[in-house]
């Protein structure tokens, strides 16, 4: 009898010790995306295998977000953090001051083509000046460019966890067939814009990337950033230039103020044609709670405005 208890006791330990094996190795990947739209990249290659808390949250300015010691906690204790760069983060660097985190910071943006251009407005505070060179962070807004996101997401998550290695290339594969067929409606779109009628007006210079792509001209009042505001003679520019140009629909978005749009509208006559979703992914029951239904939203908001004017 006593040799059966131990022998039972024995197996019990071995069973106990095997489950608290398999669930230290099932553990998710404690991942920290600095903003939404990472976040959705980063939930669709990693599925179940990642436990991942955003920064910047819904509806959500990145260029003047301030970390709060919850955030610190979360990179202290990140195994990976996923981080756009190119200074679209202003308060990264803090916040990997402030938690003292170990884990990789992967810039997501590695193997873009960055593009620099000269804004025509100076911004009210001269941080860019009009014909300043500035580099655009917004890389995202290129369906092509939200290819290398996932790839580089995929490979961070690969790194960081090699057991789930197939699993997260898997996903990335189904994901990126995805973006495909997303990239292959709005080209469809844009074409059936007459060429004319391409320019639209939005809060601050967030389409860069999606105007050299697709073949939109984006006018905006503000810089890359939103941390200044435009001074009144820009403004006053802005509308001058609009009106030649005959911008066919003026735009508010999603992390910005809209009296500055509103304001425009109002000296131009162009009628406000909704809410284009720039920095930041919308409330989980909006427009554009994931990536591709964000460039859905924007796409036929644009249209819908160009064509219906």
């Amino acid at each position: 009898m006593l040799k059966s208890f131990r022998a039972a006791l024995a197996m019990s330990v071995i069973a106990l010790s095997a489950f608290a094996t398999s669930s230290a190795f099932a553990a998710p990947l404690k991942v920290v995306a600095s903003f939404t739209v990472i976040a959705d990249f980063a939930k669709n290659v990693g599925g179940d295998r990642v436990d991942i808390t955003t920064i910047v949250g819904p509806d959500g300015d990145a260029h003047v977000y301030e970390p709060s010691p919850a955030d610190a906690v979360s990179m202290a204790k990140a195994d990976v953090v996923l981080v756009n760069g190119l200074h679209f983060e202003g308060f990264l660097q803090r916040l990997v001051d402030a938690s003292a985190t170990k884990a990789e910071i992967v810039t997501l943006t590695k193997g873009v083509t960055p593009i620099d251009f000269k804004p025509e407005f100076a911004d009210a505070d001269a941080t860019e000046g009009a014909g300043k060179t500035v580099t655009d962070p917004h890389a995202f807004q290129s369906i092509a460019n939200a290819r290398i996101y996932v790839k580089n997401i995929a490979d961070a998550f690969c790194t960081a966890d090699t057991a789930g290695c197939d699993s997260y290339k898997a996903n990335a594969a189904a994901y990126t067939t995805k973006l495909d067929a997303l990239e292959g409606e709005v080209k469809a779109a844009i074409q059936s814009i007459p060429a004319a009628k391409r320019v639209v007006i939005t809060s601050h210079d967030a389409f860069g990337y999606f105007e050299h792509e697709y073949g939109l001209t984006f006018l905006a009042p503000q810089g890359i950033s939103t941390d200044s505001e435009p001074s009144a003679a820009d403004v006053a520019k802005l509308v001058e230039q609009v009106k030649q140009n005959k911008a066919a629909a003026i735009f508010i978005e999603n992390i910005t103020n809209p009296r500055l749009i509103e304001q425009i509208a109002g000296e131009t006559g162009i009628k406000v044609g909704g809410t284009l979703y720039s920095d930041a992914l919308s409330q989980p029951d909006g427009p554009a709670s994931t990536y591709i239904d964000m460039m859905h939203n924007n796409i036929t908001q644009i249209k819908g405005a160009i064509l219906g004017s």
